[in-house]
């Protein structure tokens, strides 16, 4: 199969639960899901920026980089580099305790993950349209996914093959081929790992820690990446489910980040 024009490293942040135990124990109360596109020519600049964090926080060359696991000062020098590759970010950003329907999402595995992905896919198949060039001579994008342990990705791909039936998606399907999945471990590919970071990065500037404060510096210094249509992140680069003006209406700590 050849190569598509764009590759999209996914993955996610948080988790799928929805147990809201007092004074934030339990559940996360937001599940991040994140993409990070590259151009196929371009991902030699991610392969390096990944590289270069490496050297500069000592590590060891082919030691996966985890961005929960680093220190504040070491996700500081990461998060500029990462944003200074040419890429375009795509996040959806699911507000769990807002969903009404909790006990559908509780009854059937991986539910909350497949609707997100179709709300990041719908992003990244209009990412890609827009950006697209009359040069380009790859086809598509290749979706690929970190491998999570109990996930079907044949689940995944029957999904969408389900929704090309459906009225009201907005998938643009011809750079989406539900074919075109694979699952990667973390470790193997630095796309991976800077789609961690990524999606690490929103959920710390969203989700509210034991002393009720987030930290968006990071989400801050991505921000020029975040796709944007007509000038427009907020449905954009960054999809709020289930609605943005209620979730904010809950989380008023979200207006210095959208």
């Amino acid at each position: 199969m050849a190569h598509g024009t764009f590759r999209a490293y996914i993955d996610e942040s948080g988790d799928e639960g929805f147990v809201f135990n007092a004074h934030g124990s339990g559940s996360s109360r937001w599940f991040v899901l994140s993409a990070v596109v590259v151009r196929h020519v371009n991902e030699h600049h991610l392969i390096r920026a990944v590289a270069d964090t490496r050297t500069t926080l000592g590590k060891k060359s082919k030691a996966p980089l985890h961005f929960r696991n680093l220190k504040h000062e070491h996700r500081k020098p990461y998060i500029r580099l990462l944003a200074n590759v040419p890429v375009l970010l795509a996040s959806v950003l699911a507000y769990k305790p807002a969903i009404t329907d909790q006990a559908t999402f509780q009854g059937e595995p991986n539910l909350l993950y497949r609707y997100c992905t179709r709300y990041l896919l719908e992003r990244v198949s209009w990412l890609c349209r827009d950006n697209r060039k009359t040069t380009d001579t790859g086809t598509g994008v290749d979706l690929i996914f970190s491998n999570r342990r109990r996930m079907s990705y044949d689940a995944i791909r029957e999904y969408l093959v389900t929704l090309k039936l459906q009225p009201g998606v907005k998938i643009v399907w011809g750079e989406i081929d539900p074919a075109r999945i694979s699952a990667v471990n973390h470790d193997q590919l630095a796309g991976l790992q800077a789609a961690d970071a990524v999606a690490t990065s929103l959920y710390y500037a969203v989700c509210l820690d034991r002393f009720g404060e987030v930290e968006q510096s990071h989400a801050k210094v991505l921000e020029k990446r975040f796709y944007r249509h007509n000038d427009k992140i907020q449905g954009y680069g960054l999809k709020f489910f289930p609605d943005f003006d209620l979730i904010k209406a809950q989380n008023p700590h979200l207006a210095g980040l959208v």
